[in-house]
């Protein structure tokens, strides 16, 4: 039922990031194709993201609780077996979240380069972008400052091209978002779906090699997974950020302006 629901309410979403299926008859907009409308540019990589993710926080929910249980003693008999399901799911989904990711990063380059330039803090066009891992950028100066870097590697996973082109936001003056809570919730989102892989994989494999035995799995472990009990919830609100607030300053992408609606 949830599922259904997020159907709809993404394929709305997706179409106001990326609008097909219409025209503009008189200031007014109309729809030329439901089919263009519901399944724009953007829905299928945005609906699959956001399902994996829910999965995923379902995930880090069942392990990380199960794992509180284990550390306070409480453990209930079905906590040992709800913890390998916890794992065994995350382990599984993370790694294609984390291929997703990569698809709807370069379907968000081709339909909203501006939301990439600040994603990635690039305020110049260049080739061989680096990957910046931490920055603070400043819109009024248009610069970053302590930048930490690696070089290419942005151009690499975004266009699979180390000398691949990325449009900096000089080129959109007051057509771009705000970079900097768009810039440090991708940093958070990524960030925590990389943890979540090392997590997973690691205390799958610890699981496994103990035989599945709960009270032979290491006590460190235990309190990682349920320090992660609801990263699932930090790396999605993130996410939200990062496509809500990277629209701007459109509420329907390149057509319809927020302040026009205020």
């Amino acid at each position: 039922g949830t599922t259904l629901s997020a159907f709809w309410i993404l394929a709305l979403n997706s179409w106001m990031q990326t609008p097909a299926g219409y025209q503009v008859i008189d200031g007014e907009y109309h729809v030329t194709s439901w089919a263009e409308v519901i399944f724009n540019p953007s829905f299928p990589y945005r609906f699959t993201h956001t399902v994996m993710a829910s999965a995923l926080t379902c995930a880090f929910l069942l392990a990380g609780l199960s794992a509180w249980q284990l550390l306070r003693g409480s453990a209930p008999r079905s906590a040992p077996k709800v913890l390998r399901v916890g794992l065994t799911l995350a382990a599984l989904v993370i790694p294609l979240q984390i291929v997703v990711g990569d698809l709807h990063g370069l379907n968000t380059l081709k339909h909203q380069p501006q939301k990439i330039a600040a994603m990635e803090g690039v305020w110049a066009t260049e080739r061989g972008a680096p990957l910046l891992l931490f920055a603070i950028p400043d819109d009024q100066a248009r610069k970053n400052h302590f930048e930490i870097a690696i070089p290419n590697l942005a151009s690499t996973i975004l266009t699979h091209d180390p000398q691949g082109e990325i449009k900096g936001l000089n080129e959109f003056a007051g057509q771009h978002p705000p970079v900097a809570p768009v810039f440090f919730a991708f940093r958070i989102m990524v960030g925590t779906g990389l943890l979540m892989l090392a997590v997973s994989w690691l205390g799958w494999w610890l699981y496994r090699r103990s035989a599945w035995q709960a009270e032979r799995l290491p006590r460190l472990l235990l309190w990682g997974l349920a320090g992660m009990t609801f990263s699932g919830w930090v790396a999605t609100v993130a996410g939200w950020y990062v496509t809500e607030i990277g629209r701007q300053p459109y509420i329907v992408y390149g057509l319809f302006k927020t302040s026009e609606v205020a």
